[in-house]
C-alpha cells in the first residue's frame, strides 16, 4: 500500500494529512491501525477535484447524489468501536458511497462486503479502490435495509446512513459476539449506536450525537 502516498501533492501532502491524525488524536481517537489506515489513504481521491483542497479537513464533504463522505472523525470512531470487538474477519458495510470508508475498513479487516443503492457512485468506488490495490472487497448493488444475507453473519456490521429503526434484517446477519455500528434516528436527532449481539440478545450502547444522510430503502440506477 505504499503507492497510496504517490498521489500527494500540494495540499494533499502527507504533512497535510499528519495534521488530520494529530487531530483525531487529540479528539480521543487511540487505534494505531485506524489511525494509520487514515494517515495511508489519500482521502482527496475519493472526491470532487474542486473540493480536494479540503480534503484533510476533518468534516463531512458532498460526493454527489444528495450524499457525504463522512468526517473523517466519524469514520475512524466507528471503525474503532467495531475493533473493540476483536479481530475482524466479516465487516458488512450498508453504504458504499465514494469508497472511502470502504478503503479504511479494508485495511483493518479479512474481508469486507460493502451494499449500495446508487449504482454509479459504487462504480466509481470500485474504480478508487482497484486503483489502490485493497482487493479483500466484495460489492454488491441493492438494498442496504436488507443487508446481504446469503453471505452472513458477519463479526462486524457498520452502516454509514442513518435509519429511522435498526433493521431487523441487519440484526439477523450478526454473528453471536459481533458488533453493529449505526446511526438511528431522523434530521438532527440522530445518535450512534453500538449494538454487540449475544445470542438471541442485542446490548444497545448510545455513543454520540451525529448527522448523517438518511438509509432509504430500494436502489437506484
Amino acid at each position: 500500500m505504499d503507492k497510496f502516498d504517490i498521489h500527494g501533492i500540494g495540499m494533499t501532502s502527507q504533512r497535510t494529512r499528519e495534521r488530520l491524525i494529530e487531530r483525531l488524536y487529540e479528539e480521543g481517537l487511540s487505534n494505531a491501525r485506524v489511525l494509520e489506515a487514515i494517515r495511508r489513504t489519500p482521502r482527496h481521491l475519493f472526491i470532487d477535484e474542486a473540493l480536494s483542497h479540503r480534503a484533510y479537513e476533518d468534516t463531512a464533504l458532498p460526493i454527489g447524489h444528495n450524499q457525504t463522505i463522512s468526517q473523517p472523525y466519524i469514520v475512524a470512531r466507528m471503525t474503532e468501536w467495531l475493533l473493540k470487538g476483536g479481530p475482524l474477519d466479516k465487516v458488512l458495510e450498508i453504504g458504499t458511497g465514494c469508497g472511502y470508508q470502504t478503503a479504511i475498513l479494508a485495511q483493518v479487516a479479512e474481508r469486507v462486503f460493502s451494499v449500495e443503492r446508487i449504482q454509479a457512485l459504487q462504480d466509481r468506488a470500485k474504480e478508487r479502490l482497484a486503483e489502490l490495490n485493497l482487493r479483500n472487497i466484495v460489492f454488491r448493488y441493492g438494498d442496504g435495509w436488507e443487508g446481504w444475507n446469503a453471505l452472513a453473519p458477519y463479526n462486524g456490521i457498520l452502516v454509514t446512513a442513518a435509519a429511522r429503526e435498526v433493521p431487523q434484517a441487519l440484526l439477523d446477519q450478526l454473528a453471536d459476539g459481533g458488533r453493529m455500528l449505526i446511526p438511528v434516528g431522523e434530521g438532527e436527532q440522530q445518535e450512534l449506536r453500538l449494538i454487540i449481539r449475544d445470542g438471541d440478545q442485542f446490548q444497545h450502547h448510545v455513543l454520540e450525537a451525529v448527522r448523517f444522510v438518511p438509509l432509504l430503502p430500494g436502489a437506484l440506477a
